[in-house]
């Protein structure tokens, strides 16, 4: 465990809806640490706007939780809401084309699965809530990554590590951007064989209020039971559910 992390979380715990703000004193006493730790502490956490301090005069500064801490704080919020939301639909999908159903946002420029229903068929792929993959492999993250503005998706591209997951294999920038634009002008990702061998996905986009991107809806499963009239239907489903969890959030198509 890293103490440093350690200490300085110990000290954010001091602050709660009864103790709104500190002094140094107060809190090296109640962190039972040295004040020139906590001050060092604090500082770090002052210059990444985790913590503030307030000086009502020369000798009494105290410090507040910081604006960073509310920022996160939505972010989670609005996390939790998407899962909420999109849980009920995802079920229902899952029991319609018995295959597995993930929900996957963008996370510190990968895709991050957080929250998933699993199909009821004997062999099932291995995957996990919390699990994070590139964003340049794979139905879900491709779907994010076509729709990220333009820099956040620069900044991806422009990383040097892009290679598949398996064979490690460089990934042709070039194409890649083309495949990008054409998953947001026909509103769909599909991969095969990108993050498990004999797998096939599908992602179609969820959208907030404002209409923008803010989660892909991925199914995927063994490839041969995505061909014909079925891939079809779990196209046409997935569709539909990705567009009632985005009207649900608020997007009007219309």
């Amino acid at each position: 465990m890293n103490q440093s992390v350690h200490k300085a979380l110990k000290l954010l715990e001091l602050f709660d809806e009864e103790t709104k703000e500190l002094t140094l004193k107060e809190i090296a006493e109640r962190a039972n640490m040295p004040k020139p730790t906590a001050y060092r502490l604090l500082t770090t956490l002052e210059a990444h706007n985790v913590v503030f301090k307030t000086k009502r005069n020369d000798h009494d500064s105290r410090y507040r939780l910081g604006l960073k801490l509310l920022e996160l704080g939505s972010l989670v919020s609005t996390h939790m809401r998407l899962r909420e939301t999109a849980l009920p639909f995802m079920e229902q999908l899952a029991q319609d084309i018995n295959e597995v159903v993930h929900l996957v946002i963008v996370n510190q420029h990968e895709a991050t699965y957080i929250e998933k229903v699993d199909s009821t068929r004997a062999l099932r792929l291995y995957t996990r809530i919390g699990k994070s993959l590139p964003l340049h492999v794979g139905s879900g993250p491709k779907m994010l990554l076509a729709f990220l503005p333009e820099a956040e998706q620069k900044a991806v591209l422009d990383q040097s590590n892009l290679t598949t997951i398996h064979s490690k294999q460089p990934i042709d920038r070039a194409v890649l951007k083309q495949e990008l634009k054409h998953i947001q002008n026909q509103g769909y990702a599909l991969s095969v064989n990108e993050q498990d061998a004999d797998t096939t996905g599908v992602s179609y986009p969820i959208r907030d209020h404002n209409g923008t991107v803010i989660a892909a809806l991925a199914v995927s499963g063994l490839t041969h039971h995505f061909k014909g009239e079925r891939l079809v239907t779990i196209k046409a489903k997935t569709e539909q559910t990705a567009q009632h969890i985005s009207r649900k959030l608020g997007f009007n198509h219309s």
